[in-house]
């Protein structure tokens, strides 16, 4: 069985057991978390949603928050003498998915 989800505005297929990046999630290492936004669950025939899955949804344990690789920003002004350099790092929670109710 898979699903559709959508959450921080990407879109991902998962599977039970699967274990994804997501944007930032409250929650601690080991809480459980519902991902409602079930755009289509699989298995077999699909279930497209419109836009949602009615009663869908994607049961998920935090297993870590962390944050990615940084990312160096540099805007730099042609003949105006004027540069600057700065850097990012996205905040992500890892989870691994345990259920896809639908």
């Amino acid at each position: 069985m898979y699903a559709v989800i959508d959450t921080g505005g990407k879109q991902l297929t998962v599977r039970e057991g699967d274990v994804v990046k997501l944007e930032k999630l409250d929650g601690a290492p080991g809480d459980v978390v519902m991902l409602d936004r079930v755009l289509l669950v699989g298995n077999g025939a699909p279930k497209v949603g419109a836009p949602t899955v009615d009663g869908a949804s994607v049961q998920a344990r935090v297993v870590r928050q962390g944050r990615g690789r940084k990312i160096i920003v540099m805007k730099f002004r042609a003949k105006a003498h004027s540069r600057r350099k700065t850097g990012h790092r996205q905040a992500f929670t890892e989870v691994r998915i345990e259920r896809i109710l639908g």
